[in-house]
């Protein structure tokens, strides 16, 4: 795994609701690319729920389309668009439970649409939503010019150091398996 930094965090005026580190309201998503996909591991906070200690639908939704596009940067080495997000709740997601994992693959690529898988397991690996995203995929030059998209080494940290927290991820998606 290679933890992969946020380009866009530098940009002026860059406020993601779902990525970016400096939206005191936001997600503040990190992500770390895999070999088959990306994967982010959350912590919920209470501000995010819908009935008492119950992750808001809404915010899983946008934790695993914006998974999704970070596949389509680090993957497909482009940007695009959601055109479509198919999600299913089979669980409740419980704010005061502990960390998540969000995982997305790619499931297939028709011409301009890439077809994203995207699952939200709680801290005991347990499924608890998934999502079909279909992305709709700019040219390169496209994504540069529209969503100020960055040469694709620049979602890779530099020195890529593994942290203990990186370990400590690793081992329990290694336990996961």
């Amino acid at each position: 795994m290679k933890r992969l930094r946020n380009p866009f965090s530098e940009l002026e005026g860059y406020n993601c609701f779902a990525c970016s580190p400096k939206n005191e309201y936001g997600l503040k998503m990190e992500f770390m690319k895999t070999d088959a996909g990306v994967v982010c591991h959350w912590e919920p906070q209470q501000r995010f729920q819908g009935y008492f200690n119950i992750l808001h639908g809404g915010i899983q939704a946008t934790l695993m389309d914006e998974i999704a596009s970070w596949l389509v940067f680090t993957h497909l080495k482009t940007g695009g668009v959601t055109v479509r997000l198919d999600v299913s709740y089979k669980k409740p997601v419980y704010t005061n439970k502990g960390a998540l994992k969000i995982e997305a693959n790619l499931t297939d690529k028709k011409r301009n649409i890439a077809i994203i898988s995207v699952s939200l397991s709680d801290q005991s690996g347990n499924l608890c939503s998934q999502a079909t995203a279909h992305y709709y995929l700019f040219s390169k030059e496209k994504a540069k010019k529209k969503l100020s998209y960055p040469d694709e080494s620049a979602f890779f940290c530099s020195d890529n150091k593994i942290t203990r927290k990186d370990r400590k991820e690793k081992k329990n998606d290694q336990k996961d398996k």
